[in-house]
């Protein structure tokens, strides 16, 4: 235990001790922390990173926590840097002004709301609006381009000066955040606090019926505490006063789900989907040990042909990169012993350019890098982008350069 890392023995959502690890990783550095060139003598810790179960609800969750201003203040992930979220996040805000209906000039509110994309379809939707983010920098340039951020962690001083300043929001969200927080209980009922008599909490997460089902194993990393299925998440906002009332498939990050929450005795009704979800949980055991146990097993046996492929080639002095350099990169470098066989990583993003990745150090070029140094080959390490990555480096293939796709099944393209 270090002044940034501590391991919690409870469950986050039901504060039981009936807890067991039911899917172990590999230590890994916290996933995001890419760092410049001249820190390359610089040692990362590892911390551990393991899945438990709740025995109690049938949560999942991580219990070792590194602590969140070590991670966000200083946080370089944009919502625009990811492919397709930004045309995602309007469509999303589109969607939600269509079925909740918030009158014009309602009260939008996005906690997690990094570079204000969500917020902006909101913004010229109608709506007034205002973002709660950590990462000062990221905050600062979103209150510059008209949307304004406050500056922190969505704390009870930052929910009650929205309140006095803006009064009470119709539409609170929190997307792929609402999973990196540790304690769930004092941010549900800060928001709870916000939100008028008829106003909706909605949230993306992704979800862990699909990172099972479709090997999105690697969205395991120290920032995603929790991986929410319907069921346990039903008990947790009852006891907060609130209730579940739609959940609905989206294709984002391997597969997530969008849920909206009311207050209890809010208006609007209760959607088939929630009981859908229930069943369909049940029926795959998505609170049981032996369903963990058999994923891992999976994961298990990919890692083996993947690391079979790479060291062949390398015996045969094939170069070898790695393409994508995001928090999965970590996660999947590490757990897959990947290190050895990659000479560099790229990656599209300027900002993740001519750095080094998190604790193994190697360095992060651009893709143009591929061609610069005649590479052979390109592992597709951001392997839920395959064919946007091939399409955009033609150059690469038409010289010579093969892919490989690690996840869900091991090609050579």
């Amino acid at each position: 235990m270090t002044a940034t890392h501590y391991h919690r023995d409870t469950c986050r959502l039901c504060a039981s001790h009936n807890l067991e690890i039911a899917l172990h990783y590999v230590p890994t550095p916290p996933a995001d922390a890419y760092v410049p060139i001249d820190q390359a003598h610089l040692l990362q810790q590892v911390y551990p990173l393991d899945l438990y179960l709740c025995h109690n609800c049938g949560f999942a969750q991580l219990c070792d926590v590194i602590r969140a201003d070590a991670i966000y203040v200083d946080y370089i992930y944009e919502t625009k840097s990811s492919l397709g979220l930004v045309d995602h996040f309007q469509r999303y805000a589109n969607a939600v002004i269509d079925r909740i209906k918030p009158p014009r000039g309602s009260l939008v509110v996005d906690l997690g709301s990094n570079d204000g994309t969500l917020l902006k379809a909101f913004k010229n939707s109608g709506m007034r609006v205002i973002g709660v983010d950590p990462a000062q920098e990221i905050a600062l340039a979103a209150t510059k381009s008209g949307i304004e951020t406050l500056p922190a962690f969505f704390a009870k001083d930052v929910r009650r000066q929205i309140r006095e300043q803006q009064g009470h929001a119709t539409v609170v969200t929190a997307n792929n955040i609402f999973a990196n927080v540790d304690d769930l209980d004092e941010f549900t009922d800060n928001i709870r606090s916000l939100l008028s008599p008829d106003g909706v909490f909605i949230f993306e997460s992704y979800y862990l019926g699909d990172l099972i089902e479709n090997m999105v194993f690697d969205f395991i990393y120290h920032e995603h505490l929790s991986s929410f299925s319907v069921t346990p998440l039903m008990g947790f906002f009852n006891r907060h006063g609130m209730e579940l009332i739609d959940v609905e498939r989206v294709p984002t990050k391997g597969g997530s789900l969008r849920y909206t929450v009311q207050l209890i005795g809010g208006p609007r009704q209760v959607s088939h989907s929630i009981d859908e979800f229930l069943v369909e949980e049940r029926r795959r055991g998505l609170s049981k040990l032996k369903t963990f146990e058999a994923f891992a097993e999976k994961v298990e046996a990919a890692k083996q042909q993947v690391v079979n492929l790479l060291s062949s080639l390398k015996n045969e002095g094939k170069s070898i990169a790695g393409y994508g350099a995001s928090a999965t990169t970590t996660t999947l470098i590490y757990h897959f012993g990947l290190g050895p066989y990659l000479d560099y990583l790229v990656d599209e993003y300027s900002r993740k350019q001519n750095v080094l990745s998190p604790g193994l150090h190697l360095s992060v070029l651009s893709p143009q890098a591929l061609i610069d140094r005649n590479t052979d080959f390109a592992v597709i390490l951001a392997w839920r982008y395959v064919q946007p990555i091939v399409d955009k480096n033609r150059t690469f293939s038409d010289r010579g350069g093969r892919f490989i796709v690690p996840l869900p099944k091991l090609m050579i393209m």
